[in-house]
Parts: structure tokens; C-alpha cells; sequence
């Protein structure tokens, strides 16, 4: 489906709805982040979670510009400080879903922590588009698929359109 670079996990996998543990930055973390980085970069993603790849892991990359332009970083443990600004609705998907895309309000805002490679701790404060991607990956990294964010006719709706365009790519 689609041309997904890698392979990606698709809903309705059950690793979707699963949220990762904390867990120490070790060699074992440092090579899921190496991963989801590369898989980032050849699938052109503004975002993923390390379950996008099959692993339940707390590790996400974000890009920290707005589009188009991509600057990676890394998350291991992440978390949501605080949310800011006016909710703004926007489009959001998924490489676990290819070709859907809904309209998802979240704050334009957002402050989030997390730990670098060396396990420090590091804080970044994301605006616009940055900060919906960064807002989304690690909803996704908890357990909280995007649709999750849906009214249940909305969510419904969405997985609906998708069950056909799965059927008819085959």
C-alpha cells in the first residue's frame, strides 16, 4: 500500500494502542532511535513513534521546523511539559495508515521534555506545525493512536474510508 520505505506496522496492529515504558538511554535505545531516524528520512515523515517500526519503545523523532524542511531529533522518554495557544485543527495521518488523513484540533503550543543520547534531560518549546508533530508522536508513544482523537462517527468514518482503500489496493 502506498510506497512506504520501510516496514511499517499497519492499524489495526494491536502495538498501536500499546504505551512504551520509560526505560534507560542505552545501546539498545540509541539503535531504535538510529532506526526510526533513517526511517523517517526515506519515508519523508515529519514524525514517528519507535511502534511505527514494531517496537513498543519510548522513542520518537520529530522534526522541529515547519514544512517543508526536516530537522530530526531524536526523543527518547518523552513527555509533555505544557500546552499552550489557541487549539488549532489541522490534517494529521500516519505511516500505520497510509492515505487517510483527519482534521485534529491541538494546541499551537507545546513544551515537551525529553532525554538525549547521553539520558540528559533536555526541554524544547515547539510552535505551529513542529509542536502538533511533536504532540502526536507522543500521544502515539503512550498508546494513543491519532484516531483516538476522534469523535467515535469521525474515527469510524476514517477507518471505514481506509478498510476500502486497503481492499482496493489489494
Amino acid at each position: 500500500m502506498g510506497n512506504e520505505v520501510a516496514p511499517f506496522i499497519l492499524f489495526p496492529d494491536e502495538r498501536l494502542q500499546a504505551a512504551a515504558a520509560r526505560a534507560p538511554v542505552d545501546a539498545a535505545l540509541l539503535e531504535i532511535g538510529e532506526k526510526l531516524q533513517h526511517a523517517a528520512r526515506d519515508a519523508m515523515a515529519y514524525g514517528l513513534a519507535a511502534v511505527h517500526i514494531g517496537v513498543v519503545a519510548p522513542v520518537a523523532v520529530v522534526s522541529i521546523v515547519p514544512p517543508p524542511g526536516r530537522d530530526y531529533r531524536v526523543l527518547f522518554n518523552p513527555w509533555i511539559i505544557e500546552l499552550g495557544g489557541d487549539p488549532v485543527p489541522g490534517k494529521e495521518g500516519s505511516v500505520s495508515m497510509p492515505d487517510i488523513e483527519v482534521e485534529i484540533s491541538r494546541p499551537s503550543v507545546a513544551r515537551i521534555g525529553f532525554e538525549d543520547e547521553t539520558g540528559a534531560t533536555v526541554e524544547l518549546e515547539l510552535n505551529g506545525f513542529p509542536a502538533r508533530v511533536a504532540q502526536h508522536e507522543i500521544d502515539q508513544v503512550n498508546g494513543v493512536f491519532f484516531l483516538n482523537r476522534l469523535s467515535r462517527l469521525k474515527r469510524e468514518a476514517a477507518i471505514k474510508r481506509y478498510a476500502k482503500l486497503a481492499r482496493r489496493m489489494g
